[in-house]
Parts: structure tokens; C-alpha cells; sequence
């Protein structure tokens, strides 16, 4: 499941610094056969200044849904740094990620879905 998508009515140009980017999506966490126990998105910094993310979300919706699930952010995400937001947890899997910056309880899709980054409005 990759993929980056906006709420309707969302600006796009208008959500996010264009440094901050979703570098990794994983919807198969804790299935049976998956090896992390967690689903996770992934954030990277790739610009040269500092970004502070407070105010800012990630958002899921089921590839044909309309309706989205979000774990809000907060923090600072240097240059050239990753942001690791730990999502719901299955009953399979055998390895915890590693700490993660982000908690929250978005069960993704293994197979497909849309994920957004915002600036909650």
C-alpha cells in the first residue's frame, strides 16, 4: 500500500512544507505471516531547515472509502531525519518497531488504501 492522497476540499499546495514527505507506508503489520507486530508510516525531512510538525496529521482511508481516520502529530523533524508514526497493532508478527516519534490507532490495509499528510484544519 503506497500512496499519498487529500481529503476533498484540501489544497494540497497549501498542507504541507515540501520537505516533509511520507518516505514509507506499511499496512501489514501484525497480520499473520507479517513480521512487525505494527503498521507505520514513515515521514522524511529531505530539505535543510529544521521543520516544526505541530498542528500537522497523517490521514487513512480505505482505497474506495471517503472516510478518514487520523493520528495527529507533533514535534520538529531536523534535516535529513526520519519520523516514525507506530500505528494499530495485529495479533501477528513477532518484531516491535523501533521507538517510534508518533502513536496512534489507524488499522491500515495490507493491500491498499490512501495516506495523506495535513495540516489539520
Amino acid at each position: 500500500m503506497l500512496g499519498v492522497g487529500f481529503p476533498l476540499g484540501a489544497s494540497p499546495a497549501a498542507a504541507v512544507s515540501a520537505d516533509i514527505v511520507i518516505s514509507q507506508v506499511y499496512g501489514g503489520g501484525g497480520n499473520s505471516g507479517s513480521t512487525l507486530k505494527n503498521d507505520f508510516i514513515e515521514l522524511f525531512n529531505r530539505g535543510t531547515a529544521a521543520v516544526a510538525i505541530d498542528g500537522w496529521s497523517v490521514q487513512y482511508a480505505a482505497a474506495a472509502g471517503s472516510s478518514w481516520t487520523k493520528t495527529n502529530l507533533s514535534g520538529v523533524i531536523q534535516p535529513g531525519q526520519y519520523f516514525l508514526v507506530q500505528e494499530a497493532a495485529g495479533t501477528g508478527g513477532t518484531v516491535n518497531l523501533p521507538t517510534p516519534d508518533a502513536t496512534g490507532t489507524i488499522a491500515m490495509s495490507a493491500t491498499n488504501g490512501k495516506v495523506a499528510l495535513l495540516i489539520n484544519q
